[in-house]
């Protein structure tokens, strides 16, 4: 039953996809920079009327159909985080999860090589389980948004990669997890927050060099503008780097973005193809600026920080709902212990549902730093309107205007409305600046 549902979901992904790729080009604003009048430099210049004349650059069915996939992202998660509990419940309702433990144990012959085995099967029954709605969501709705331009089979090429790297990372973490809670006892929290952070650097170390060629093919920036551009901004502020490449993400999505990664060596800047092939040179300034604003001010260390601390608590309070469970359920599950792998899923069960509740918090902890690296990126390059641009571009997919409460809650950036008006606010202030005035009036020309 639950292979001919993977079939039926994958059939329907490969009709949407043709039925609904030719949205893109309604959905994304022209390429090049646009100023609108009323956000020209001048006398009368108004950081509250130039804000509404680049909102007003969506056209309604633009905005309306943003709203639309970004809203249906709050459902998505409520969905997601049910179906999670979903599969849970099927694998140790089932005996599953319990079989598979057994499996891992005449195998592994060893605690620590019982639960990494056991974190493989568990890893590969997740993927099956989980198809149909990562199918739907990754697949069939980026495609109907006009956000996807990948086939079935490239994509689920990528997909089978990412489990290739959920084992091959996530086996030896978890089972290390699973050791401090047989030799920490009741403490085992403390210590797995520790294994977490160690983990997040390594990953942020590596991931330039070793994880994102394998879904992406890097090359250089040939030399011209951009390049000189991006890196008289990384020796303006002291990035140590002179690999400046792009990557083909266009094979894969709509979307625009760049990126500064990398620790200890490794720190490499990146601009997928569709920022330098849909955008301005002063808009490739602006995005780079804020990308290394997250460099500058050690945002990848001081997040990994920051989450360490919230996953460390929500494992206490994991703790706490496991010993309630054990003692009701536990019998029923065939769960021996807290430290048997068999109860994986029912310790993700309870865990996801403490990150559901803190999802506040975690989105304006990373909300918090975006700010920051916009501000950063707003005086490193000083490109207002390429900054103003470039958030006009986002919202497209993202809603642009949401209440307080909305933005608290559901966005891990801060939304379009207050990118723009942040930069007209910065372009207010700044209004007398040559560099600032020239690229205004050469885009208005």
């Amino acid at each position: 039953m639950i292979f001919s549902r993977i079939l039926f979901a994958m059939f329907c992904a490969l009709l949407s996809a043709s039925l609904w790729a030719a949205d893109a080009g309604k959905r994304e604003l022209p390429p090049g920079l646009e100023v609108p009048a009323a956000a020209r430099p001048g006398p009368d210049f108004d950081a509250d009327r130039a804000t509404e004349a680049y909102l007003a650059l969506l056209t309604p069915e633009q905005k309306a159909q943003s709203d639309a996939y970004f809203e249906g992202g709050y459902w998505l998660r409520l969905w997601g985080w049910l179906y999670g509990i979903g599969v849970a419940l099927v694998l140790l309702a089932s005996g599953l999860s319990r079989r598979m433990r057994e499996i891992a144990r005449r195998i592994g012959r060893g605690p620590w090589r019982t639960a990494a085995l056991y974190v493989v099967f568990w890893t590969i029954a997740g993927f099956v389980l989980t198809a149909p709605l990562g199918i739907y969501s990754d697949f069939y709705r980026e495609h109907q948004y006009g956000l996807a331009t990948q086939a079935f089979g490239p994509w689920f090429g990528e997909q089978l990669i990412g489990l290739g790297l959920s084992i091959a990372l996530g086996a030896p973490v978890i089972a290390l997890i699973y050791s401090a809670v047989r030799r920490a006892g009741s403490n085992w929290w403390v210590w797995a927050g520790g294994i977490v952070f160690v983990f997040a650097l390594f990953v942020l170390m590596i991931a330039p060099v070793y994880i994102s060629p394998l879904f992406n093919k890097y090359e250089p920036v040939a030399d011209g503008p951009v390049r000189t551009s991006v890196l008289s901004l990384a020796r303006a502020n002291q990035i140590p780097t002179d690999n400046v490449k792009w990557f083909d993400a266009s094979k894969q999505t709509t979307r625009v973005s760049a990126n500064v990664s990398g620790l200890f060596g490794t720190t490499q800047v990146s601009l997928n193809d569709n920022l330098l092939n849909k955008t301005s040179l002063p808009e490739i300034k602006a995005v780079m600026g804020h990308e290394m604003g997250h460099y500058v001010l050690n945002h990848g260390t001081r997040l990994t920080i920051y989450f360490t601390l919230v996953f460390t608590f929500a494992f206490f309070l994991t703790d706490r709902g496991m010993t309630w469970a054990l003692a009701r359920f536990g019998t029923r599950f065939g769960i021996e212990e807290r430290a048997d792998p068999a109860g994986l899923p029912l310790f993700l069960a309870i865990f996801s549902t403490v990150m559901l509740f803190a999802t506040p918090l975690t989105n304006s902890i990373v909300r918090q730093a975006e700010a920051e690296a916009d501000q950063f990126g707003l005086d490193a390059a000083r490109e207002p309107h390429g900054f103003a641009m470039a958030a006009m571009r986002l919202s497209t997919y993202r809603k642009i205007h949401p209440g307080p409460l909305e933005e608290i809650v559901f966005y891990d950036h801060p939304s379009g409305y207050d990118r723009v008006h942040r930069s007209m606010t910065w372009a207010k202030e700044n209004i007398d600046a040559a560099d600032v005035r020239a690229s205004a009036e050469s885009a208005a020309r």
